[in-house]
């Protein structure tokens, strides 16, 4: 059975409220009702109750909802997370990434490609990428992950064949063709787009280059847990970005079958 341990984060459940927090032995945890003192936590089991407290061991999700500092506005999980599927990320495969922002979804990525794969992630903004260089080395997401300070330069991932590619920036129009050249065929990019013009202005982008293009948002709504209370929450994370997802295109494709490319 695992146990908690110095340096371990866990994730504090009070009522309604959820509180990540690290466990180091001459700090403590006060709330409404009392203390909690994380020493008396080394060598328990994670899922105990103390008190009015649930103590878990928080899942990446609670890490980027409660745990990442943000600079700009982070990806929210319930597009983090299926951006990742989409892109068909496992084991072993290799990522392009910009920008990073706050590191949320490269978080996700790492933890899709594991100890095999890679994450290259462009940030053009030295603020932002400190902070989410800072995010990264804080919850252990470092080892598989390339970070540049810098717009997404394709002389820096030349020799590379990527798996897939993730676009988060206000004008991803001019990088369509550089993103094209560093993809193996057929394989999937993501963008994410605030408003209904940015999608308008890169579907024109978009061809030749890329086909199967889909277009979606995703609205998440949460419940009360409650029995007798049974009932949406009184609020919901509505439309947050549209997520375009499409797929690389030969611009030959009769040389290619011909085996000449």
């Amino acid at each position: 059975m695992e146990t908690i341990k110095e340096g371990d984060y866990i994730l504090i459940r009070f009522k309604d409220k959820r509180y990540l927090k690290r466990v180091e032995s001459d700090k403590n945890f006060s709330y409404k009702g009392g203390v909690l003192y994380y020493k008396d936590l080394i060598g328990k089991p994670f899922g105990i109750t103390v008190g009015e407290l649930q103590i878990f061991k928080p899942t990446l999700e609670e890490i980027i909802l409660y745990g990442i500092k943000r600079e700009t506005q982070i990806i929210y999980p319930k597009d983090t997370f299926y951006i990742a599927k989409k892109l068909d990320l496992s084991e072993g495969k290799k990522l392009l990434e910009f920008g990073t922002g706050s590191g949320a979804a490269t978080m996700v990525f790492s933890s899709c490609v594991g100890s095999t794969g890679k994450v290259y992630t462009f940030e053009r903004e030295e603020r932002i990428f400190k902070t989410a260089k800072r995010n990264l080395e804080r919850f252990g997401f470092t080892h598989n992950v390339v970070m540049f300070n810098k717009p997404f330069d394709p002389k820096e991932v030349k020799d590379i064949q990527f798996d897939a590619a993730f676009i988060d920036v206000r004008e991803p129009y001019p990088y369509v063709e550089a993103v094209h050249k560093v993809l193996k065929p057929s394989a999937p990019v993501g963008f994410l787009l605030p408003t209904a013009n940015q999608v308008e202005e890169l579907l024109r982008h978009l061809r030749p280059y890329f086909g199967d293009i889909e277009i979606l948002e995703i609205l998440t709504r949460y419940y009360k847990a409650n029995p007798d209370r049974f009932r949406p929450e009184d609020t919901m994370v509505g439309h947050t970005a549209y997520l375009l997802f499409a797929k690389k295109l030969l611009l030959d494709t009769t040389e290619a079958v011909n085996g000449e490319k």
